[in-house]
């Protein structure tokens, strides 16, 4: 989770109707937080920068895939204690970016999002 200003970066993958998390799978032979770092340059592209030593494990949890609604996905969120700096990429698979705040509209957002980060941030006065 990268935040500026009480909002959270989010992505809009090209093949999906909501907005999502940045990441993504953990990847044979990478540990949970190895995956976090290579999802991050890859969804925001070579011109974000970003210390990786920043990065802190804050929440896990399991669900199931919005994609199929049957399989089982056990999530490591991150949060990024600085500021992300330099500029995003969009790519073949982000279509966009956005920083979301307390008061959007919640029907944009994945079920991981909209269940489960969103709150957590909330709660703890992220956004």
């Amino acid at each position: 989770m990268f935040f500026k200003d009480k909002k959270l970066l989010i992505d809009k993958p090209r093949k999906r109707p909501t907005y999502q998390m940045i990441g993504g799978r953990v990847e044979e032979g990478e540990t949970p937080f190895d995956a976090a770092i290579r999802e991050c340059r890859e969804e925001l592209g070579e011109k974000a920068i970003f210390n990786s030593e920043l990065i802190e494990l804050v929440i896990e949890f399991d669900e199931i895939a919005t994609s199929d609604g049957r399989t089982p996905i056990h999530f490591y969120v991150y949060k990024y204690n600085g500021l992300l700096e330099g500029d995003l990429t969009i790519s073949e698979e982000i279509e966009k970016f956005m920083r979301y705040g307390r008061n959007d509209d919640r029907d944009i957002l994945s079920n991981t999002l909209k269940n489960e980060v969103i709150p957590y941030c909330i709660e703890n006065d992220l956004i």
